[in-house]
């Protein structure tokens, strides 16, 4: 199945922790607001890399997300992998294993987060639960 939607960032709390040579290395927490298909809210830790060119980084992290998807509720946790070189960059955001509770137990996907040309984002959650 497939659930569609936006979110908004609510917070964003970065604390940089080393920096070398313009590279530094943080720890971030954010939270935010779904709407749409996936209706909630989530809090997630990033481990952050910034390179020394602008616009180089990397994180990985975990987020909770709780509230329902389609009519189904409960929270689900998504293991985030990205890397930013030179203006192109990869990315997947994954759901954790066994993670799903109440009406999302067993839950299993991938994620897609589009950043849109305002500011926002839309975000996509291709899934099964069994």
């Amino acid at each position: 199945m497939r659930a569609e939607g936006t979110f908004a960032v609510e917070g964003w709390d970065e604390k940089p922790y080393d920096e070398h040579e313009g590279t530094r290395l943080a720890r971030t927490t954010v939270t935010k607001t779904f709407q749409g298909d996936v209706e909630g809210t989530s809090t997630a830790e990033l481990l952050m890399a910034y390179g020394a060119a602008e616009g180089s980084a990397a994180y990985v992290g975990f987020e909770r997300i709780a509230g329902r998807v389609h009519d189904r509720s409960g929270s689900f946790l998504l293991h985030h992998s990205a890397t930013m070189a030179g203006g192109d960059g990869s990315a997947t955001w994954s759901v954790v294993p066994d993670s799903g509770t109440g009406e999302l137990r067993g839950l299993r996907g991938e994620a897609r987060i589009t950043r849109e040309p305002g500011g926002g984002h839309t975000f996509t959650l291709d899934y099964e639960i069994g």
